[in-house]
């Protein structure tokens, strides 16, 4: 990695001139770390010039020696790392040296990964050998010297990841220029942005991820602490069968040949709800209704009624080729082949599960019942969860079970991660992207937070809607499919998340991987703190934690407003405060003693969620304002800005690892369709896209 600092060079003529560059240093002790470690030389493209002009001797050359030197734009990031610090020095002589206005620099290598800018004026230039353009090759004695590819303009250096070969390893970066470099660009490594480039990869796209944090998979991520894995969020793992065509998970990893070892869960999640009602939602599709009618024996009529236009839905799902809704040639094909399956989605498509669920069931407290089953779902209660999606979750249960990966959820985005860079594609890590970049009513590029710029024939949001067009796309007019979508659904609540690691001994035998709990009061499920999701991994896999260990991940809704203005000081006591209650709950109604057997806790609020996932309000996606059309206002991938599409939780079908997996297939072949990679029919485009956007503004 070289580190440059340009120099304006004045005409002259004189001996003995004396001018600014950039000398090694050493650091305590620290050596360069190989001979290659020296300063060359180079000019840059916008001052090519050469032509009757002589470079003579360079006297007193220091081009070899070490100094200590105190840096004031780079640092290390910790003690152990060794690098080459810099400043400016007088101290190189030029004898009859006749430039006609150059600019010049002198540049070193120090090792990318062990050093980060301070500021906007601080940034890295990849080093060579330089690629001379627009001229032929130069050399000052040994010094080879050519033309920086670096863009020049406002004066500032454009640079560009070269290749990240894994989570742990930094990229290479080299200057470009505004052309498009890549088909796409994926802001955000969620399940659904992983899922659309690596489908875009494998199908011959040039793609590049670029993610705020260390890791990929963001809601889906993963962090450790003292010996304990801890998955961000949900540990019920959909779509990870090894049949069906909605095992989309599994389907992602194998396209770009990754496979994971599963462990199967007997039990989705253990009910505890009021009235002593205690459901566990088997594996086995005939022993959840047998459980569930001994509880209803009256409803069994309305059980298999209504669970079985659930299967109807998810039956017509899973015989269908699963592409985007948004590309006509696909659509019509499907529907071509699978008439009486697509008129059954059709139909459906409007239509929310508790209206379906009154059809056939009259008893209050199972209709509750159904209510949790959505909640988990989508944050909402029945009536307001769109049928098509509780039907996925409440069959694929079943059909394929649920399946937790063996070493933590995290394994699935960072097996996608890997198969993205093994495609030839890329993901760079801590890159903040701050803006999109629209040239002429397109979206061709994006800003990071350090000032870089990347472009790209397609730009791919895997933030949230409000996250895009509020923040990405600032000062930019909000497009009239933005406001008619946010007129229809509200960031849903965020989430309180509790990790801890307790002793074994607490767990009775036979413990549930994943439990719900909601004691006394139905009027409480979608309320602050009401409900409580609990999910113990290390049931499955008890390598996620020490011996003798286990993992509780506990998450309730929170909204961000009940956070916002606290000091420090009293942050951290509500925080302490909620966390009490939620253990004292969960000690009366699951595991005695609890209390004294936690070894290990970290709390979580929706400001850690924003800080960490960058959601808005740390929202995990759209909830509707009032009771919704089914899916019918949900927006595709496609966007009113030209070049720019959304995936993920805020798109069609919406919340959820199945939902935002599947969001991601239908986006990746949207685009691909768009940048020459599939088949396409622009008349029938047009004519598809006006027809969806019409539908959407009956919601």
């Amino acid at each position: 990695m070289f580190v440059s600092h340009t120099l304006s060079m004045p005409v002259f003529g004189h001996k003995s001139q004396f001018f600014n560059h950039q000398n090694t240093t050493r650091l305590g002790t620290i050596r360069p770390t190989n001979q290659n470690h020296k300063f060359q030389f180079f000019f840059t493209q916008n001052y090519v010039g050469l032509s009757g002009h002589k470079l003579c001797d360079l006297n007193s050359q220091f081009f070899d020696e070490c100094y200590a030197k105190k840096s004031n734009r780079i640092r290390p990031r910790s003690k152990k790392h060794k690098l080459l610090s810099l400043r400016h020095a007088k101290t190189l002589v030029v004898n009859d040296y006749q430039p006609n206005s150059m600019e010049l620099c002198f540049h070193r290598i120090t090792r990318l990964g062990t050093s980060r800018p301070r500021n906007l004026e601080s940034k890295f230039l990849s080093g060579g050998p330089l690629r001379i353009s627009n001229s032929k090759s130069y050399k000052l004695g040994s010094r080879e010297i050519g033309c920086s590819e670096a863009n020049m303009r406002n004066g500032k250096f454009i640079v560009r990841s070269k290749s990240v070969l894994s989570v742990e390893k930094a990229a290479e970066r080299e200057g470009i220029g505004r052309e498009a470099s890549y088909d796409a660009i994926v802001i955000g490594s969620g399940i659904g942005g992983l899922v659309a480039a690596t489908q875009l990869a494998v199908k011959g796209a040039k793609v590049l991820v670029l993610e705020k944090y260390v890791i990929p998979g963001g809601s889906s991520g993963y962090y450790e602490r003292d010996g304990y894995t801890f998955d961000v969020g949900s540990s019920v793992m959909f779509g990870f069968s090894d049949k069906g065509n909605l095992n989309l998970i599994t389907q992602a990893l194998a396209a770009v040949g990754c496979e994971m070892e599963v462990i199967p869960d007997p039990t989705t999640v253990h009910f505890h709800l009021p009235n002593s009602l205690s459901v566990q939602v088997h594996r086995d599709y005939g022993e959840f209704v047998a459980e569930l009618t001994n509880k209803f024996p009256h409803e069994k009529e309305g059980i298999l009624k209504f669970y079985g236009e659930c299967w109807k839905i998810f039956n017509a799902l899973n015989s269908l080729e699963l592409k985007s809704l948004e590309e006509p040639i696909y659509l019509f094909g499907q529907f071509f082949q699978k008439p009486l399956e697509c008129l059954t989605l059709a139909y459906y498509l409007p239509q929310n599960a508790g209206d379906i669920a009154r059809k056939f069931i009259k008893d209050p407290q199972l209709l509750s019942f159904i209510d949790a089953e959505c909640f988990i779902v989508s944050t909402v209660n029945a009536l307001q969860t769109p049928m098509i999606n509780a039907s996925m979750v409440l069959c694929d249960r079943h059909f394929g079970g649920i399946n937790y990966p063996v070493g933590g959820v995290g394994g699935i985005s960072k097996s996608l991660a890997k198969g993205l860079v093994d495609q030839g594609s890329e993901i760079l890590y801590k890159a903040n992207v701050t803006s999109i970049i629209i040239d002429q009513d397109k979206a061709v590029g994006v800003r990071l937070s350090d000032g870089r710029e990347y472009f790209a024939k397609t730009i791919i949001s895997n933030a949230t809607r409000w996250d895009t067009f509020g923040n990405l796309l600032k000062g930019e007019h909000l497009p009239k499919e933005e406001e008619n979508f946010q007129k229809v659904y509200v960031k849903a609540p965020s989430f309180l998340s509790i990790h801890m690691g307790v002793k074994a001994e607490v767990l009775p035998p036979d413990t549930d991987c994943h439990h719900f709990v909601l004691e006394n009061d139905w009027t409480r499920l979608e309320e602050p703190y009401g409900s409580i999701f609990l999910s113990i991994p290390t049931v499955l896999d008890s390598s996620l934690a020490p011996e003798g260990r286990h993992i509780l991940h506990i998450f309730t809704t929170s909204s961000i407003e009940d956070w916002e203005g606290l000091p420090p000081k009293d942050y951290e006591a509500k925080k302490e405060l909620v966390a009490d209650e939620i253990i004292r709950r969960l000690e009366k109604k699951l595991f005695p003693g609890l209390r004294s057997s936690i070894v290990f806790m970290e709390v979580g609020t929706p400001k850690t969620h924003r800080r960490f996932l960058a959601r808005d309000k740390g929202t995990y996606g759209p909830m509707p304002r009032g009771t919704p059309k089914g899916l019918l206002g949900m927006p595709f991938n496609t966007t009113a800005i030209d070049g720019l599409y959304c995936v993920g939780d805020s798109c069609f079908p919406g919340q959820g690892v199945i939902a935002v997996a599947f969001s991601g297939v239908m986006c990746a072949h949207r685009v691909a369709a768009d940048i020459g990679l599939e088949k396409k029919s622009p008349v029938l485009d047009a004519a598809l896209l006006r027809l969806l956007g019409w539908l959407r503004t009956l919601a």
